[in-house]
């Protein structure tokens, strides 16, 4: 066997001496591939620095009367769910798809996940091994009166609106749903952890 693979190796080589020698390609230009913005706020109710990232429609004009729904998705960091999920969204409203109608995505980027998406427990194990949980009212005031009317103010938005979230995200979307059920016309919940 070793010496099959010694002979395959050698014609390889061989025949590689007769190749013609590539030629180098010089880079002519350069320049990044964006498919967000992204805004940074200073959140009064939570008393920090936040981020979102915002992917807008292809031919989205700000001088245009033209409106469109808004998706905003919890875990919307360029490193957790924004990427794939604005996407998606391109994707689907493609003209030749057609699946969706275009739309804003609002990625809200993370700073404590645990904090933002969970409610109190009264577990005290838990309140231990992760003591910074249980602040989700505070975060979800947020969203109504800072995240929700600087989208308003700053884009063109038809209103209405969809939220997304899975696992920590999938826990505070089935808790806004519950308790706050007017802030989104839209839910997709995956997979929360209940």
């Amino acid at each position: 066997m070793k010496n099959i693979l010694l002979q395959i190796c050698m014609v390889l080589l061989a025949c590689s001496a007769f190749l013609p020698a590539q030629k180098e390609i010089d880079i002519i230009a350069k320049s990044p591939f964006r498919i967000c913005e992204t805004v940074k706020f200073y959140s009064e109710t939570l008393e920090e620095d936040r981020l979102l990232n915002i992917y807008l429609p292809h031919g989205y004009d700000p001088d245009s009367a033209k409106t469109y729904p808004v998706i905003y998705l919890l875990d919307g960091s360029a490193d957790e769910d924004f990427i794939h999920i604005a996407g998606l969204v391109q994707f689907g409203s493609f003209s030749w798809t057609k699946m969706l109608p275009e739309a804003i995505v609002v990625g809200i980027a993370n700073v404590d996940r645990r904090r933002d998406f969970t409610y109190p427990s009264k577990n005290e194990e838990e309140r231990r091994d992760f003591p910074t949980t249980g602040k989700s009212e505070t975060f979800i005031t947020s969203v109504e009166n800072e995240i929700l009317p600087l989208i308003a103010k700053n884009y063109r938005i038809n209103g209405t609106r969809t939220l997304i979230g899975q696992s920590l995200g999938g826990l505070l979307a089935t808790e806004i749903l519950f308790k706050h059920p007017h802030l989104f016309d839209n839910y997709i919940i995956i997979s929360p952890s209940l």
